[in-house]
């Protein structure tokens, strides 16, 4: 967890200079104009996404919170995984999607949900179902979705600097060569930061698979669910997919890739029982993996690690 802290800080750290370096090129440059305009209005985008933002994911996933009583099972994994992990039990959610999947989302620590679609209670066994609710669980302990809504506001100012600069810098007078320059570096910056918080989010992923082994979870158990995910998430229709597009980066998975990555996971269930074994897994952990420059550069520009990488890494951990 300090590792996940450590990165998400140096992160925050490298990601604020350079929009601090932005800044102050803009100043030596042409002036302040109306760039704090932009500024705040970004931070004011900020605060309402921290404010609203758990409203919208109700609404944009159709979340029905559950009552007391109403899957007892679930409010026990749920209570019985928080006490392992410490923190305050969240609400329990289901959200009427058919993508098989879950996701933690809220404010603080004791403003967290964890949400179930109704696609995935049907697909996972029990101990598959733990797994990634400890997975989403790890989420909120290492409040690292606070983290990303923060880092990812960095590239967003980028843009808005970009754009002003380049469509409405004043090119009349002698700044006019300024701006254009400006505008190119904060465009080529925007791309740089948004990189980085794709590979923060990236990294977040693996540090709640950690933490769900950590909350005594089998590794197996979690590489069998993401395969099911995967496989859930391929035989859905491309419309439904669509629907959830704009969620992904909440979901254990990402449904939009599950396609090509159930082609390569395919593999790994060598008995077809369609779970991933701890023999199977035990048999991963020594095969050498190579991904190609196509998978590579996929990877680079997702919120999600490749699936593959991610279960091998399952496979090095104990207690598979």
């Amino acid at each position: 967890m300090w590792s996940l802290k450590i990165r998400m800080y140096l992160l925050t750290a490298i990601l604020f200079a350079i929009i601090y370096a932005v800044i102050s090129m803009i100043s030596y440059s042409m002036g302040v104009g109306n760039f704090y305009f932009y500024l705040v209005l970004s931070l004011v985008i900020m605060l309402a996404q921290y404010m609203i933002g758990p409203k919208i994911v109700e609404w944009s996933m159709r979340v029905r919170y559950l009552k007391d009583g109403e899957n007892p099972d679930l409010h026990r994994m749920v209570r019985d995984l928080a006490a392992v992990a410490k923190i305050p039990v969240p609400r329990i959610g289901v959200a009427q999607v058919a993508i098989p999947n879950a996701f933690a989302f809220g404010r603080t620590m004791r403003d967290s949900r964890i949400c179930v679609t109704e696609g995935i209670l049907g697909l996972l066994d029990e101990e598959e179902l733990k797994a990634v609710i400890g997975h989403e669980m790890s989420h909120i302990k290492n409040r690292d979705v606070l983290t990303i809504t923060i880092l990812s506001v960095i590239p967003m100012i980028l843009y808005r600097i970009a754009w002003q600069f380049l469509f409405f810098g004043d090119r009349k007078d002698r700044s006019g060569s300024n701006a254009a320059l400006i505008g190119l570096v904060a465009f080529l910056f925007y791309f740089l930061t948004n990189l980085l918080v794709l590979y923060a989010s990236r990294v977040r992923e693996y540090f709640a698979d950690k933490g769900s082994i950590d909350l005594g979870n089998r590794p197996s158990q979690l590489a069998s669910a993401l395969y099911k995910l995967v496989y859930g998430s391929a035989r859905m229709p491309k419309s439904a997919i669509k629907d959830v597009e704009g969620m992904k980066a909440f979901f254990a998975n990402d449904p939009s890739r599950a396609l090509e990555e159930f082609k390569d996971l395919r593999s790994l269930d060598i008995d077809r029982s369609g779970t991933i074994s701890s023999e199977e897994l035990k048999i991963l952990q020594n095969k050498p993996m190579h991904l190609n420059f196509g998978d590579k550069l996929l990877e680079l520009l997702s919120t999600h690690p490749n699936m593959l990488k991610r279960i091998k890494r399952l496979s090095d951990w104990p207690r598979a």
